[in-house]
């Protein structure tokens, strides 16, 4: 197509290869769309806001162009190598063909009407959290229950997936427990672990106020032990390794509309972490996969979002509205997590107050609260928790990366296996 054809006056020039406004400079995005025969997204979402968003213009120009491959995981690693006495039961009941095709596990999924199974099942997830504390006293120094749900959320420390949303939520049930110590909650160890970019200032004020809260709320003896937070330092695949299989509940709570994929969430869905999340990413077929009964699901849509983006948003009226979500915020800035530095806190609390801030995190809070509580309540029924952990695991076939790779294979780069 011709220069002149990529400048038409409908699209005012937003499909030019060309960027003229700001310099001649040409436009990376525009010229891979331009000079490639398929376009992909990695999740469902992912690819439907591409076409709608910032490459509408070319959707519209090339509309058999644009496709989805949604993301995948390595099962040999992150269930077999990771989860030996989970792998084991599989192989018990399916043989060893699941390690190439993770759709094997559709074979046993009447499995979680065994009672016998659900036994093994919650007792290979307790193995794994006894090594899991492990791991936590050796590198923090952290006596955590192992009876306690363990509530997780790794991932790189980003505003828009919100670890922000999980610290504000503890610190409210931190403070349930201050005022009432006989409070009847789930006894919970939170887990957080990620990094941050070396120059992302606010993302190291969140570390900082993770691990000034965990240190204010671990040495707290009136809460009886109802609340531990860590922050495991060092990520890397080794340690993930560790946390994966020994997670009850998987943090996947960006911004509606934010996260691409996500693959986090596929790895501790198939070691039998029970999901709380937005309908964001991969999160959507998950859902689909493992059913809308066995994942917890809160929060604006990507289409609410870019509403609220559009009408405006103050942070300020829906603390005003929320007096747990005030209280909240007011500790956080006096100090009370940081007695050696008062503001230490500052820069988070004016950033969740600004109306420029724009991953929603307080106005999702209320609903994120109450999807909390019903994690709570279903936890307390240990058996009804196993069967959905466990039908999380066997729902999770499609979402290995041999079938991404046989996708891609199959219709991006239109290759076939040599035999």
């Amino acid at each position: 197509m011709c220069r002149r054809a990529f400048r038409r006056t409908t699209s005012g020039g937003r499909v030019s290869l060309i960027e003229e406004n700001y310099g001649r400079l040409v436009r990376m995005a525009n010229l891979a769309v331009v000079g490639s025969h398929t376009v992909n997204g990695v999740a469902r979402l992912h690819s439907e806001l591409m076409k709608q968003t910032i490459f509408r213009d070319f959707a519209e120009l090339y509309p058999d162009r644009f496709t989805n491959v949604t993301n995948g995981i390595a099962v040999r690693r992150w269930l077999k190598q990771s989860n030996p006495g989970l792998s084991a039961l599989l192989t018990e009941h399916l043989g060893n063909a699941w390690e190439n095709d993770l759709e094997e596990l559709e074979r046993m999924r009447d499995a979680v009407d065994d009672g016998g199974f659900r036994q093994r099942f919650r007792a290979i997830k307790h193995d794994n959290k006894e090594q899991l504390a492990e791991v936590i006293l050796r590198r923090v120094g952290v006596d955590v229950d192992v009876g306690s749900l363990f509530d997780v959320q790794v991932k790189r420390i980003h505003e828009y997936k919100r670890q922000l949303l999980n610290l504000l939520y503890v610190i409210t049930r931190y403070n349930r427990l201050r005022e009432n110590p006989q409070l009847d909650l789930v006894p919970r160890t939170v887990i957080f672990a990620g990094k941050a970019a070396p120059g992302y200032y606010l993302a190291k004020s969140i570390i900082r106020l993770i691990n000034n809260v965990a240190r204010v709320v671990n040495d707290d003896r009136t809460i009886g032990g109802k609340l531990r937070v860590v922050f495991l330092p060092d990520y890397d695949v080794s340690l993930a390794q560790r946390i994966m299989p020994a997670a009850d509940l998987s943090e996947q709570i960006s911004t509606a509309g934010m996260e691409a994929s996500g693959t986090g969430n596929m790895k501790l869905a198939l070691n039998g972490a029970l999901t709380i999340g937005t309908l964001d990413g991969a999160n959507i077929e998950i859902r689909e996969a493992v059913g809308a009964e066995n994942i917890f699901i809160f929060g604006l849509t990507a289409e609410e979002v870019a509403a609220r983006r559009r009408s405006g948003y103050s942070p300020s009226e829906i603390v005003a509205a929320n007096p747990e979500l005030a209280e909240t915020i007011d500790l956080i800035d006096s100090g009370h997590f940081s007695p050696g530095n008062l503001t230490a806190g500052r820069p988070v609390v004016e950033r969740l107050l600004s109306e420029s801030e724009t991953f929603f995190v307080l106005a999702d809070f209320a609903a994120y609260a109450a999807a909390q509580d019903a994690v709570d309540a279903l936890y307390r029924d240990t058996d009804a928790w196993t069967r959905k952990a466990a039908t999380n695991t066997l729902n999770m076939g499609v979402f290995s990366s041999d079938r991404s790779v046989r996708e891609y294979a199959q219709r991006i780069w239109r290759i076939k296996p040599v035999l």
